[in-house]
């Protein structure tokens, strides 16, 4: 891979946050299918004993969540809406056809954005709903008209967040290109330009900043050795 036309588009550790996350949150979602059909009791046997599943689901769950707030952290300021994002919604049709080209997006489009915003909504739905839920440590404190609830609530979120976290995996798949940047980190500049074209421009400037800050450096460092008594 040559990196002098690629531009790093996701950084080591949020990459390997993300890769985390999603092996544990497919394990976490199987288990809790396993718990919640029983019929499907073989998605939670690659964990044990059903006791053992049960055991392990909310532990799952929790470093799950840590995770996902460790990315939120990371990756929430590129979240944030902006007026641009009402030119990629207008132009919707030509993004569908795959004409996004010259359409100003930033790192995320409106799409991207609604999914993250939307996954970390329902992931602290079931954290704290999960806790409620939590037979061992927490449930003892809560009447059971709130456990209820929380089941309700917790199970909603569940299947909301898994139809997400499909949606997720096949626009990745859809958007040539999407899965590599996401296993390397780095995407050609040919792709961000042609799907997110205000971050592309704003990574060519700093890399073009570097470069002049590079040669200014070297420059001086040649000036330095040529006036360098003898």
């Amino acid at each position: 891979m040559n990196k002098k036309s690629m531009i790093l588009r996701t950084p080591l550790i949020v990459r390997f946050c993300h890769w985390c996350m999603v092996c544990l949150f497919i394990l976490t979602a199987l288990s809790g299918l396993s718990l919640f059909f029983p019929s499907i009791k073989l998605f939670g046997l690659f964990l044990g004993t059903p006791q053992l599943v049960r055991a392990l689901h909310p532990f799952l769950g929790c470093i799950v969540f840590v995770l996902l707030m460790f990315m939120f952290i990371k990756l929430a300021h590129h979240n944030i809406p902006n007026k641009n994002d009402l030119l990629w919604i207008k132009n919707f049709k030509h993004v569908i056809l795959g004409k996004e080209r010259g359409i100003p997006i930033g790192k995320y489009n409106v799409g991207q954005k609604f999914l993250f915003w939307c996954i970390m909504g329902l992931i602290l739905v079931l954290f704290v709903t999960g806790l409620i839920m939590w037979r061992r440590y927490f449930a003892d404190n809560f009447s059971v008209p709130v456990v209820r609830i929380a089941i309700f609530f917790h199970s909603l979120a569940a299947i909301g967040l898994i139809l997400l976290a499909i949606g997720h995996a096949y626009m990745a798949i859809w958007v040539k290109g999407s899965i590599k940047g996401m296993i390397t980190g780095y995407v050609s500049r040919a792709w961000a330009q042609k799907n997110h074209s205000t971050w592309y421009e704003e990574e060519m400037e700093k890399i073009y900043q570097n470069e002049l800050r590079l040669k200014a450096k070297s420059e001086e460092e040649s000036t330095d050795i040529k006036h360098k008594p003898a």
